[in-house]
């Protein structure tokens, strides 16, 4: 082996850029985080302001990696709005709030969140990454219910989104 080519295998090999994450990804992230403080929130009550302190500074906690802006709008309009979010679904269970599990709650308001008030994010994506929440943080099951439960909700509040998708499938099946 010539001394050019012993170099050459020495040279480490060139760093990959790291992809940056995607709108979706980033929004995922929110989510889960968005997730945990709304049960931190449910379960002591803390001031949100403190919590959402507590998540930016924590250095546990990957912010980074989340759109931090998404987080603090569905903190803070979960957070909010709890109540009424509460009223939109209620109706809808098998059993009274109060004997839901929490973190299937805490689901549930972020799902109902943007079901009725973030209309840029299409319901299927609302109502997917509820489940995907609740799989990854709920009971075993709880994807199963919240996903029911959410979809439900669905049909009365995005009444429209979902009449112009079912048409356009008509069409595109044609």
């Amino acid at each position: 082996m010539s001394e050019v080519e012993t170099a050459n295998d020495q040279t480490p090999a060139p760093k990959r850029k790291e992809k940056k994450p995607s709108r979706s990804q980033l929004r995922s992230a929110s989510r889960r985080l968005a997730l945990q403080a709304v049960y931190q929130w449910q379960m002591n009550q803390s001031a949100v302001s403190e919590i959402e302190t507590q998540f930016v500074i924590d250095q546990d906690r990957d912010m980074d990696s989340c759109d931090k802006v998404y987080f603090r709008e569905l903190l803070q309009g979960v957070t909010a709005s709890a109540k009424k979010l509460d009223a939109l679904f209620e109706e809808l269970l098998d059993r009274p709030l109060s004997e839901l599990d929490p973190i299937e709650l805490a689901v549930m308001r972020i799902g109902a969140f943007e079901l009725s008030q973030r209309l840029d994010v299409p319901y299927r994506v609302a109502i997917n990454e509820s489940v995907e929440l609740a799989k990854g943080f709920g009971a075993t099951e709880s994807h199963k219910y919240v996903n029911g439960i959410l979809d439900k909700l669905a049909q009365r509040v995005r009444r429209e989104e979902i009449a112009a998708r079912r048409d356009a499938n008509k069409e595109s099946n044609k």
